[in-house]
């Protein structure tokens, strides 16, 4: 049987230059809203290369295939019941007589139906679907109205508002253009190309042609064409200036939401700027004028950037002189920050900390730098780092807070405290890696910077990081900072798996419930209310906090939520300990006995917490009678006794392996043994029994959780 082919379908609403940082959100949100929009309408859509297309000047709704119409709607409306609906000659009575009315028809044409209550009328009808051309101009209102636009403009004398005024709009399904209005413009078939290299109107003569018509009107509507398009051009600008592109993958998405015809123009500046951090260099170029830097094999920074353009002129020189025109300034002030700040020198700015309050209850930044110089001095000897040196960098850590670098480039905290500490005399009289050490440790503490961001690689600056974080916590959990809902003005959230992450990807077997003591005690107490009372954090709450981050951490590497939640009741210490027992939980279940093990445990659970009468901590050989009792007892002193090693040692996998071993054991018990009997001592033995089995199942993870 053959299938009717469906038209493909184009939306083109086109625009003033629209808000870079919203283009990809708003063309996504006009997608979405057509489709969701189809489909409540019933109306099928070919998915497959479905997708939103945009650039700066238009929003676009590409569909390879929309069904023609609705389908047949059919209706069901209930009328009353036939002992209401007729009367005692069988004729009707007004009820039904209504119904009727309001259907349409003679109550001879109505049709009959039972349910619980009995057998009443119906009307049942079947109407053709509306046509998919008159359904879409509502369809694309509807969508409209719900993008989400951060700030509407109006424009000319109507109340129309939108991200940007709406100069022209191309809506068609097929070969035809579907009659509609949207912000005062009506649909045809008529795009525009690109400002300068096309300036004209573009004739489509179907939905398929756009891309391709587009494309030889010098706009790429496809975002990811422009994307490759923009690297491959940059990427062969920067071999010919002898080096390779740093491709910001933001600072991509962002230029290709600047142009619809990219064109790389290789560029130069004064290789005096090079003294300049490059990290300031590069921040300048990518966040401020959106270029690409040019790096060496070594991945040092150049002389040479890659601007892209939005014209492709037959000479690139004055674009060139103009996009190196506006790099120079920026670096000109960079370069001057920099020099001033070797002037000043770190330990005059960090003197300057002292008048810079950190939080009103928690003193200023000196008094946190202070703290957290205690707490890293106290973890340092812990993972085999010197604690005069860590004393010694976290105490220079925040430094460049006060330098004018910084104040123009937040994003270099820590960096240009790096560059400070290399040159600064505050470190002479340590040897050349001991300064190494210190300055590179004032970079990595603030590591990880962001979500896909690498901890801190070396263990000085892994003790930094920790020791930041967890006085960032106390503090705020003490100053009543704690987050909640979507608000978190202190990052405690971030902080706190960027403290966990810092621990368990760089392998430090800390005390995590110590160090989040010790924190706690450095904080001290801070004023609560409006009164004089004065209160701690509470360590419990930071240590569960900085657990509940974990759970979106494991998820996000595929551990199962009921492992989690088997490791987190335990509430390990140590955060090292906490992924060894995960990994364990994880071959565990993959044991055939598994799943009746942790369904034994419950059992287990669920009994002795009934029992009333406290439960002895030994179980008595004497009383033992029946045969798999005392299986059962010798097969677990036997676990115990070859688990308590391993145990001890953290070799988890083997001791769930060696327990796993009792399934037969544990099987017969419950199969054979009555644990509540009239004999108290029998009884109270039996349930000795039990706790002993249970506490050594939960000794690597309450496995319950594995019972589903």
């Amino acid at each position: 049987m053959s299938t009717v082919p469906m038209p493909s379908l184009l939306i083109e609403l086109g625009t003033e230059e629209l808000p870079v940082q919203a283009l990809p959100g708003l063309a996504q949100a006009l997608f979405d809203g057509v489709l969701s929009a189809l489909e409540r309408r019933g109306i099928a859509v070919e998915r497959d290369g479905a997708r939103p297309l945009y650039t700066p000047r238009r929003l676009a709704v590409l569909l390879p295939g929309v069904a023609a119409e609705q389908p047949q709607q059919a209706s069901e409306v209930f009328g009353p019941y036939v002992n209401i609906a007729l009367d005692a000659d069988g004729q009707p009575t007004k009820a039904l007589q209504g119904f009727a009315a309001k259907a349409g028809v003679e109550w001879t044409a109505l049709e009959r139906a039972s349910d619980a209550k009995g057998e009443r009328f119906v009307h049942r009808s079947v109407t053709p679907g509306a046509k998919t051309a008159t359904l879409l101009p509502e369809v694309l209102r509807e969508s409209i109205a719900a993008m989400p636009i951060p700030k509407p403009m109006r424009w000319g004398d109507h109340e129309y508002a939108f991200a940007r005024p709406v100069l022209w709009l191309v809506l068609l399904l097929g070969k035809d253009v579907v009659e509609a209005e949207v912000f005062g413009v009506r649909a045809d078939r008529m795009s525009r190309g690109h400002r300068f290299l096309h300036d004209k109107q573009v004739w489509l003569s179907t939905p398929a042609d756009y891309i391709d018509s587009m494309r030889g009107a010098k706009v790429l509507v496809d975002p990811q064409e422009r994307r490759q398009r923009i690297v491959e051009q940059v990427e062969s600008a920067a071999a010919a200036a002898g080096g390779r592109a740093r491709i910001d993958a933001g600072n991509l998405d962002q230029v290709a939401c600047l142009v619809e015809w990219p064109h790389a123009v290789s560029c130069t500046f004064e290789e005096e700027f090079l003294a300049v951090p490059q990290e300031a260099l590069v921040a300048t170029m990518e966040a401020n004028q959106k270029f690409f830097p040019v790096l060496d094999g070594d991945g040092r920074l150049g002389a040479h950037f890659i601007g892209i353009a939005n014209i492709e002129p037959k000479d690139d020189s004055e674009i060139r002189k103009g996009y190196e025109r506006v790099i120079r300034p920026r670096f000109a002030d960079a370069k001057f920050f920099f020099v001033e700040d070797m002037k000043q020198g770190l330990a005059s700015m960090n003197a300057g900390l002292s008048t810079v309050t950190y939080q009103a209850k928690l003193g200023t930044v000196a008094d946190k730098v202070a703290r957290v110089a205690a707490l890293a001095e106290a973890i340092a000897p812990q993972v085999g780092v010197d604690p005069a040196l860590a004393r010694r960098a976290a105490e220079l850590s925040k430094a460049d807070l006060q330098s004018r670098l910084v104040n123009e480039f937040p994003e270099l905290q820590g960096i240009a405290g790096r560059h400070y500490a290399m040159q600064d005399a505050v470190l002479a009289d340590l040897g050349h890696e001991q300064r190494v050490a210190i300055a590179e440790a004032i970079d990595q503490a603030w590591q990880p910077r962001f979500a896909a961001d690498a901890i801190a690689p070396s263990k000085l600056g892994r003790v930094l990081a920790i020791a930041e974080r967890l006085d960032t916590l106390a503090g705020g959990f003490a100053a009543g900072l704690k987050p909640t809902g979507n608000k978190d003005p202190f990052a405690l959230r971030r902080n706190a798996l960027g403290l966990a992450r810092t621990m368990i990807e760089g392998d430090l077997p800390l005390s995590l419930r110590g160090l989040v003591a010790a924190a706690v005690e450095g904080v001290g107490p801070v004023a609560v209310g409006k009164g004089d009372e004065r209160a701690c954090a509470d360590a419990d709450e930071i240590y569960d906090f900085i657990i509940e981050r974990l759970r979106s951490y494991y998820a996000d590497k595929d551990v199962p939520v009921q492992h989690f939640n088997a490791v987190a009741e335990l509430k390990p210490s140590s955060l090292v300990d906490f992924g060894r027992r995960l990994a364990a939980i994880g071959s565990f279940a993959s044991l055939p006995g598994a799943e009746a093990l942790a369904a034994a445990n419950k059992r287990i659970g669920n009994i002795l917490r009934k029992v009333d009468e406290p439960v002895p901590d030994v179980v008595a050989g004497a009383l033992l009678h029946e045969p798999a009792e005392i299986a059962l007892a010798e097969a677990v002193e036997a676990a115990c006794a070859d688990t308590d090693a391993a145990l001890a040692q953290g070799e988890y996998a083997d001791v769930l392996a060696r327990l796993a071993q009792l399934r037969p054991q544990v099987d017969a018990f419950f199969d054979g043994v009555m644990v509540n009997v009239d004999d108290e001592a029998v009884r109270r033995n039996r349930l000795a029994l039990l706790k002993r089995l249970a506490a050594r199942l939960g000794s690597v993870a309450a496995i319950e959780h594995l019972s589903v």
